[in-house]
């Protein structure tokens, strides 16, 4: 059945079955679309969301915009899938749906499933999509409003390390990890990084980095020691973005943290060696940092940047008025 929510009024108002299909994998892209979701949200009630990303259920957990977060891991590569596809969004029983992405075989597979409103890019349109423009573009189109935010926030329930907030000490995130070796600026920097801050003051370290690079994470602590710093390898999404929500500031990779943690408010210096702009544009807590003499709008996916060509120094002079 429909769920009920209120208005300004307090009248009970039934919301429609609204639906949004973000076609991304990486949990970051999926991120910085959230703002978007949120504004369909205000307009249609609590929402539905389908993703390629299994771990975005986690980050949203907290987020009364969703009534359900769904993975799917099969029917969305091939045009032999639309019929499966098809039949997969039909037992939701859409009214709205809404494709943020310029896919064919989603449209079709949408208009099988008999869902009557579905919104989506403007076809066959793929090559040079910007993922923030192109969303905000296409929000406001549809659901005709002006000026649509590109930045949102992330809920965050009280968590149990909420004690942790009343001392003084600074508390930063470390994105070390990434999804691929050629945006990372290497563990050796951050051990560096990591000494030189311990100079400047009191800081507590948040290695933020996936399972599969706890290596690097204890090839850091076992440089600089426990005393301050930890690894969050061996941690869930959903308790990672406990540890962002009680931090001060994010440095590191692009990767989902600094996503988490921009819309959580926190200063975040994202590392840009291949990762192109459109995914550090939409929030006016990120700060880029990237190499001297280089033009931003010049790097790709392919760019494949020297990390050296950052020094600590670089670093340490970009984020020395937020420590």
């Amino acid at each position: 059945c429909h769920k009920i929510f209120l208005n300004k009024y307090n009248r009970k108002l039934i919301y429609m079955k609204t639906g949004i299909f973000l076609s991304y994998k990486g949990l970051g892209a999926n991120l910085l679309h959230l703002s978007y979701c949120h504004e369909i949200a205000k307009k249609f009630g609590p929402i539905k969301l389908i993703t390629l990303n299994s771990k975005v259920a986690e980050v949203l957990s907290d987020d009364d915009n969703f009534i359900e977060i769904i993975y799917l891991e099969n029917y969305y590569k091939k045009l032999i899938h639309i019929n499966k596809l098809s039949q997969f969004l039909k037992k939701f029983d859409f009214e709205n749906f809404f494709i943020f992405y310029p896919s064919i075989r989603y449209f079709l597979s949408s208009k099988l499933a008999g869902i009557p409103n579905i919104y989506h890019y403007p076809l066959f349109k793929k090559k040079g999509l910007h993922l923030v423009n192109a969303a905000k573009e296409f929000t406001e189109k549809t659901l005709k409003i002006k000026n649509c935010p590109t930045e949102t926030k992330i809920f965050v329930k009280k968590n149990k390390f909420e004690n942790l907030k009343k001392d003084r000490i600074k508390r930063i995130v470390l994105g070390i990890g990434s999804s691929g070796p050629t945006t990372k600026w290497g563990y050796k920097n951050y051990i560096t990084l990591i000494k030189r801050l311990n100079n400047l003051g009191s800081f507590y370290f948040y290695l933020l980095c996936g399972s599969d690079e706890d290596v690097h994470a204890n090839d850091i602590i076992k440089e600089v020691g426990k005393n301050n710093c930890e690894s969050l390898s061996q941690k869930s999404i959903s308790e990672v973005k406990d540890y962002i929500a009680i931090s001060n500031i994010y440095v590191g990779n692009d990767s989902f943290g600094q996503h988490i943690a921009c819309q959580m408010g926190l200063p975040s210096f994202v590392i840009l060696l291949d990762t192109p702009r459109a995914y550090s544009d939409y929030s006016i807590n990120q700060k880029r940092i990237i190499p001297p003499n280089i033009n931003l709008d010049k790097i790709t996916h392919d760019t494949q940047l020297d990390p050296n060509s950052i020094t600590v120094e670089l670093v340490l002079k970009n984020i020395e008025n937020f420590i």
